[in-house]
């Protein structure tokens, strides 16, 4: 958690793009992106060669001698963070806008650098010397409090607070699922170290980041002091795909920030043939676009074979069922009509939860979870791969609130079922006892076979109705004529004062 003279400093630095012109939120992650990436280029350079001369390894710097960019040779020193940031603003701001981006962007050819990849289309947008120079002086002093404060987490801290800006901004916060809601789906599906994980719709890669945090936390021992675990954690475990390029170098970034060296984020079309991922990863985590409908034609045929529809919320439940391996599991953000639809594509993907994997939970949420960006009611389903069956009884959560006020402002209250939910959701045993009439409870598969594999709670759940007892009519009336009578009387009162 960012805090005190950091999360001060952080904001003056939003403060100084809106100051310079640039106030497009997505633009200023973007552009602050790109200075961090130039910024541990030259930290990581400078590591490797104190490493190299202290264990006698070859390394040659990237910025040695002399690079070609755009076309004339230029010297590399010139294009080092820790030098530019000492010119005068003219001077900084031509080698930054005409050397230092054409550099990172063709750094594709170099297989050492693993960033290199999101930056190839990277554009330079501050538009004047002067606010290149302040925003070089903030991060700096950015960097430096980060590392005076000496924890593995708060470059991950202070990225994840950069992005929550986009959230505050309007419009834009539909890119992101509110981090309490990803964190309990985190800790409700527990990763493990030998786990491949996906987020086919990862936008600024939310569940990957909780999923690495929740390993380092929980498997710290099994993931880092493991040569083999270490090297899956930092290369393999990771994988997120989105449409837009803007989101995955974000989400990129994101990952690396909370150290992940070689994250797979990459761009794809998940529900296209442009995906052809199968039986490949054991946790999906994701809150896929209710975007409505999208053209047949770009969509994958085996998907339309699961489920034919347009509508993009059964369609990524068909892609998650294909991309698990046989005991994968997942954890998805639905919208409420996925639970009770009555079209045949609703059913027909209800009726594969239910009779061909093993469906475990259905979690629903209040329709503030995702103000004030949409009042969608939705609801989270757990289930694991199977290909045969396995569905015995289905547990169902009633969450009424998740610490936060339901309406637009969503500020802080002392409610919250969510440490409940992961309670509950792992002492199941417990569950077995519960009434219809509780927030929790288990319902048979037969009962929901019968009632057209409809998984919306209120199906289910009984409402207890407590008999309320009134006085008689006659009292109630003569109570009624006393108050008028004492208005009357206070009236008279008033009246003789005048």
């Amino acid at each position: 958690m960012i805090t005190g003279e950091l999360k001060n400093k952080i904001d003056s630095l939003w403060d100084i793009f809106a100051a310079g012109g640039l106030v497009n939120p997505l633009d200023v992650i973007e552009q602050i992106t790109y200075l961090m990436f130039i910024h541990d280029l030259d930290d990581t350079d400078n590591r490797r060669m104190k490493e190299s001369v202290m264990l006698d390894l070859p390394y040659t710097s990237i910025f040695a001698g002399e690079v070609e960019v755009a076309g004339r040779k230029v010297d590399g020193q010139r294009l080092k963070w820790s030098v530019f940031h000492d010119f005068p603003a003219e001077r900084m701001y031509a080698v930054v806008s005409e050397l230092v981006f054409p550099f990172i962007k063709n750094l594709h050819a170099d297989k050492d650098s693993a960033y290199s990849k999101y930056m190839d289309d990277a554009i330079f947008k501050l538009p004047t010397p002067l606010l290149l120079s302040k925003v070089v002086d903030s991060l700096d002093d950015i960097y430096q409090m980060m590392n005076a404060a000496q924890s593995a987490d708060v470059r991950g801290d202070v990225y994840e607070y950069l992005l929550s800006k986009i959230s505050q901004s309007g419009l834009n916060g539909q890119f992101r699922t509110p981090r309490h809601i990803i964190r309990m789906m985190v800790e409700l599906m527990q990763p493990k170290p030998e786990d491949v994980i996906c987020d086919p719709a990862c936008g600024t890669s939310g569940f990957l980041v909780n999923a690495a945090e929740y390993l380092r936390e929980h498997h710290k021992q099994e993931v880092f002091f493991n040569t083999k675990n270490r090297a899956h954690y930092m290369n393999e475990m990771f994988h997120g795909y989105d449409m837009d390029r803007t989101m995955l170098r974000i989400g990129a970034m994101n990952m690396m920030t909370h150290g992940i060296e070689n994250p797979s984020i990459e761009y794809r079309d998940s529900l296209s043939d442009q995906n052809p991922d199968a039986a490949k990863y054991s946790l999906i985590l994701a809150n896929p676009p209710f975007k409505g409908s999208l053209d047949y034609d770009i969509v994958s045929a085996d998907l339309l074979k699961t489920c034919k529809t347009k509508k993009t919320e059964l369609l990524f439940i068909a892609l998650f069922l294909r991309m698990l391996l046989v005991g994968g599991r997942c954890a998805c953000i639905v919208p409420d009509g996925v639970l009770f639809g009555s079209s045949k594509a609703h059913k027909a993907i209800r009726t594969a939860l239910v009779e061909n994997n093993r469906l475990e939970a259905v979690i629903s949420m209040p329709s503030g979870v995702f103000k004030p960006y949409a009042g969608v009611s939705t609801g989270i389903l757990i289930f694991t791969k199977t290909g045969h069956g396995g569905t015995d009884k289905v547990w169902f959560y009633d969450m009424k609130a998740d610490g936060f006020s339901l309406d637009d402002k969503r500020t802080p209250i002392a409610d919250n079922d969510i440490p409940d939910i992961v309670h509950r959701f792992h002492h199941l045993e417990a569950e077995e006892v519960r009434e219809r009439t509780e927030q929790s409870f288990f319902v048979p598969k037969t009962e929901i076979a019968e009632n057209d594999y409809d998984l919306s709670i209120n199906k289910y759940k009984k409402v207890e109705y407590v008999p309320v007892e009134y006085p008689p009519t006659s009292e109630i009336l003569a109570e009624l004529k006393e108050l008028q009578a004492e208005i009357a009387k206070g009236l008279d009162e008033l009246e003789g004062m005048m």
